[in-house]
């Protein structure tokens, strides 16, 4: 999952982005309404928005405003200290999906985002699955015919970018985007070597990576 996050107070923001991409959510955070609009403008790979409604620049309701006057329908959970019954119905009624007032507890954050996603790409189910490689979510593990799969740390995030959207092809720079978020100089020919490695893992199981020609990576039973 790779969420944009927009938010101005540094010690929150700084926390949350380290806390929620160490349980795997890639987070590319912002601090400012005009970038968060101008991020979503740009960008379409993000899984959900998470929205301070206080921001400096352009404030939560105007970016939630001109998000769906574009008709995108990114998932939005609004994140404030604004915790009034006129705010919160304000907020869904513009086009917010959900609302979580702070303080607020990481783990039901986490919870609320896979939530949001789920129900986006109408699955409410919270298994990540293809065949038989399963990734086991509380233990932060692939498991491959009932077996832990071993895998190297940029491996592991390749393959749960791929595994989320099995099916449907990944372009290497959305891979990119979500793996290396916070590395410049890492090539997109890098995927290439991380995608030939995990083939040899997947070899035999009934589970493969494919190349689309033109569209990307697909992870595929068969």
């Amino acid at each position: 999952m790779r969420i944009l996050l927009a938010e101005d107070d540094h010690n929150l923001g700084t926390w949350l982005s380290r806390a929620l991409e160490h349980a795997g959510i890639q987070v590319e955070w912002v601090n400012d309404g005009r970038l968060a609009d101008r991020a979503l403008q740009q960008h379409d790979n993000y899984d959900a928005l998470v929205l301070d409604l206080g921001l400096p620049g352009l404030d939560g309701q105007a970016v939630l405003q001109r998000l769906r006057d574009r008709d995108q329908r990114l998932p939005a959970l609004i994140l404030t200290a604004r915790d009034s019954l006129d705010e919160r119905v304000r907020s869904l009624n513009a086009g917010a999906d959900d609302f979580l007032a702070k303080p607020f507890e990481l783990a039901e954050l986490e919870a609320r985002l896979h939530a949001l996603v789920r129900r986006a790409r109408g699955n409410e189910h919270p298994r990540l699955a293809c065949g038989a490689l399963v990734y086991d979510n509380p233990r932060k593990q692939f498991m491959l015919h009932g077996e832990p799969l071993a895998l190297s740390p940029r491996e592991h995030a390749v393959l749960r970018v791929l595994v989320q959207r099995s099916g449907e092809p990944f372009s290497k720079q959305q891979i990119l985007d979500r793996v290396f978020s916070d590395d410049e100089d890492v090539h997109p020919e890098a995927v290439e070597v991380f995608v030939h490695r995990l083939r040899k893992r997947l070899d035999g199981s009934g589970v493969r990576i494919t190349t689309l020609r033109g569209l990307g990576y697909a992870l595929e039973t068969g």
